[in-house]
């Protein structure tokens, strides 16, 4: 059965996942299917909180090709993940938000390989429902009377929006900063904020929870998000299995129906 645990738990999960392979997964189908070696055990994968839904939609059609695996997601901001897999957190895949996140990682030596850009993501102005500030522009939102919540910037997904700002010559104080875009997109649906800079796979997934607004800034915040498997990992065979299933034309649909753009 899929799971997905917070990166506290992440820490604490023992290292009895089945044991790991330097086998070549590159001859994978497109299901990711590891040379059709037989997989089994826990699949631990660290992620950005904005691949939640689909991801968690991927780690059930990986268990259902590959009986006896089990799928442990960890969603989270990723600076907070990357910090989690440097300090010994035991994973196997780590897919982040932006590359700066991936290279606290590479920079520690705790990938396996180089990290490949699996999909890009984009800005967008979520607001309450109906929008009833009228919210049109990403200036907007600097208007007094306005409460607006931005991701913390150490976060992909706040840096992105400190990028927009910027090169709008924009200023914004926002009532909070967030550790995760989840957690900004959650502070509209409980109408504690009036608006938040989110990414539009986030505006997708909260359905009629929320109304998307585009601005053309975002285009000059696009992130990129890389995805490597972890030179640590308990059950190394099964996480590059499963990357090659979120890089396959499966998992590419799975990604662009959510919102998210190709790499």
């Amino acid at each position: 059965m899929l799971q997905v645990t917070g990166i506290g738990a992440a820490a604490v999960l023992t290292l009895s996942a089945c044991g790991s392979s330097d086998a070549d997964s590159s001859g994978s189908s497109s299901s990711g299917d590891s040379g059709g070696k037989k997989l089994s055990g826990t699949v631990n994968v660290f992620a950005a909180a904005s691949l939640k839904e689909s991801f968690t939609k991927l780690g059930e059609q990986f268990e259902k090709e590959h009986p006896g695996t089990k799928v442990t997601f960890n969603f989270g901001g990723s600076d907070s993940l990357a910090a989690g897999i440097t300090g010994g957190a035991p994973a196997d895949v780590f897919a982040a938000a932006s590359p700066k996140t991936m290279k606290t990682v590479t920079d520690a030596g705790d990938a396996d390989g180089k990290p490949s850009t699996f999909v890009r993501n984009q800005l967008e102005i979520a607001t309450l429902p109906g929008n009833p500030n009228k919210v049109s522009s990403l200036k907007d939102l600097t208007k007094p009377g306005q409460k607006v919540v931005l991701c913390a910037k150490e976060v992909p997904c706040g840096a992105a929006a400190q990028t927009a700002l910027t090169s709008s010559k924009l200023k914004l104080t926002p009532v909070s900063y967030e550790q995760d875009v989840k957690s900004a997109l959650t502070k509209v649906e409980l109408k504690e904020a009036d608006a938040a800079v989110v990414y539009k796979t986030d505006v997708h997934a909260a359905g009629d929870k929320v109304e998307g607004v585009e601005f053309p800034e975002s285009k000059d915040a696009i992130n990129d998000y890389p995805i490597a498997p972890l030179k640590k990992a308990p059950n190394a065979e099964a996480g590059k299995a499963f990357i090659e299933l979120v890089k396959s034309a499966d998992g590419q649909k799975a990604l662009t129906e959510a919102g998210f753009l190709k790499p």
